[in-house]
């Protein structure tokens, strides 16, 4: 998913926060079917890969000055992004668990949650 798609999503009908979690869930829940499903190859990188580039969309909206975030919320969400992709990249790659990249998407959704 592009920036522009992301931001396009956020604009229609929903608050950007919704619109997040919303995806958050999506790509929460393709992981934890890929977990139960125990995939392999193709199906389990394509959502390992859907949830890195959530993250990398969200660590490039940070990095951009426009963004009204607090600018240390900013930096651990580009940290997190960081963490995403090298933990994405043993998953792939060594068979490493989901289980980390989908306790944190749960996180972000229940502080999503709390603050809408």
């Amino acid at each position: 998913m592009s920036l522009k798609a992301y931001q396009k999503t956020q604009r229609i009908v929903e608050n950007s926060r919704e619109a997040e979690y919303r995806l958050f869930g999506e790509i929460t829940g393709a992981l934890i079917d890929a977990q139960k499903r125990k995939a392999r190859g193709g199906p389990l990188i394509e959502a390992v890969d859907w949830n890195r580039q959530l993250w990398r969309t969200l660590a490039t909206d940070c990095l951009d000055e426009g963004n009204q975030l607090p600018k240390e919320m900013r930096a651990k969400i580009v940290s997190l992004s960081l963490w995403v992709a090298r933990y994405s990249r043993r998953v792939s790659r060594e068979g490493a668990e989901l289980t980390p990249l989908i306790e944190i998407n749960r996180s972000i959704m229940q502080g999503l949650e709390g603050a809408a």
